[in-house]
């Protein structure tokens, strides 16, 4: 049998493109080590355009479905004060999702299998088999151990920023910014949250956000360099930094209940990899990671996923040469993370922001309109080069300072 694509890995890139392929009628071979549902360490925030791409796939409602609610309001607390607001929307969209991993993952896989894909979990790729220097199909063994080798047209990685087969077929890295920081986070009960909260301090960053049956997750992020001493003793490290740099966020926890382990990552890089070759692609993180303080992760595993899949549509019908198709594939990719890809290693860093910086906040504390567009560059709905130009940065602050005092 052979397969206009396997698919290699089921998650936040490969089951969307997987459902978007079979919606098109090839035939698609779904691939991955784990079981669905479960769980996978993740911000799981997805922003206004990510869940836009849900509400077209006809998936939205389902995640409301899962209890999981919706937020509108952010707040960024640089310290002194915090600014706080609505981002604009995207296609209409206004609401912001972080469904639990163990959720959306299960709709995205059972969307994909609806579609017409073949899901086999619990499958492990041990290699790549190829012919005449082009990758050709998988060899791996089933959830019985057995040992199966499937061809296709095309394999595609969308197995994380690890991706075996990024390393199989040696995909060119460029970009690539080293790991800049380390996490860990937990979900608490009890606790009241009005929206996704942000705390923007020298050396951490602390988010906080809602997800499925009322809890609420908070994770807080170190230097890299800080790994091994905060996993020697997480609780007491990363309470330590919330009663020093958001003590009222603290309290709220100390009032409510952790009802789950903490989990996080010291492996956390940032890089693009050339994302196509002879008989193969990549997708989602395993093409280009990024460190999750803007968690954008999701949101792009969705967009990307709706661009290889129209590449692979137009070099399978022919309406393209293969080649052209996924070159363009990556153009297209690159031009719409860049600049965000370079904001989110300047967030990255931790460090404290340019003095420029502190006087364009407090330009912004009484402007809810601006404060909505900078709110907008963390969700990737308003440019980051277009609302951080100087241009754009002097006009606020000269328009604050015309205006009469309170």
């Amino acid at each position: 049998m052979m397969y206009d694509a396997i698919i290699v890995g089921a998650r936040v890139a490969g089951s969307p493109l997987a459902m978007l392929l079979a919606r098109k009628g090839y035939r698609v071979l779904l691939l991955d080590q784990a079981t669905f549902p479960s769980d996978t360490i993740s911000t799981h925030h997805i922003h206004q355009p990510g869940v836009a791409r849900l509400r077209r796939w006809g998936l939205l409602e389902k995640v409301r479905a899962s209890n999981c609610p919706p937020t509108t309001e952010m707040r960024f607390d640089v310290g002194p004060f915090a600014l706080v607001g609505t981002p604009p929307p995207f296609e209409g969209q206004a609401e912001a999702y972080a469904p639990r991993r163990r959720v959306l993952d299960a709709i995205l896989v059972d969307a994909a299998v609806e579609a017409g894909a073949e899901l086999r979990a619990g499958f492990a790729v041990t290699e790549l088999t190829h012919s005449g220097g082009a990758v050709t199909g998988v060899r791996g063994r089933d959830r019985n151990g057995s040992n199966v080798t499937e061809r296709a047209r095309i394999v595609v990685g969308a197995d994380g920023a690890r991706s075996a087969v990024a390393d199989s077929v040696q995909a060119p890295s460029y970009l690539d910014r080293g790991m800049l920081t380390c996490n860990y986070y937990s979900y608490w009960s009890g606790v009241r949250l009005d929206g996704v909260e942000l705390y923007a301090r020298e050396g951490h960053l602390i988010v906080a956000d809602k997800t499925n049956d009322g809890l609420v997750m908070v994770t807080v992020v170190w230097p890299k360099a800080e790994f091994g001493r905060v996993r020697s003793n997480i609780e007491f490290e990363f309470m330590r930094v919330l009663d020093e740099h958001a003590p009222a966020l603290a309290e709220r926890l100390r009032a409510g209940r952790r009802e789950e382990r903490f989990a996080g990552s010291g492996f956390l890089p940032n890089l693009f990899r050339k994302p196509y070759g002879a008989g193969w692609a990549l997708v989602g993180d395993a093409g280009y990671v990024k460190d999750p303080v803007t968690a954008q992760g999701i949101t792009n595993s969705f967009s990307h996923a709706e661009m290889l899949a129209e590449a692979l549509d137009e070099g399978f019908s022919g309406r393209r040469e293969m080649t052209e198709a996924l070159a363009s594939y990556e153009l297209k990719r690159n031009e719409e993370v860049l600049s965000m890809f370079e904001h989110t290693c300047q967030l990255a860093s931790l460090a404290p922001p340019p003095p420029e910086m502190g006087r364009l906040f407090e330009a912004l504390r009484d402007d809810e309109a601006e404060i909505g567009r900078f709110l907008g560059t963390v969700t990737g709905v308003v440019p980051v080069q277009q609302f951080f130009s100087p241009e754009n940065i002097g006009r606020i602050i000269n328009a604050a300072a015309l205006m009469p005092a309170a």
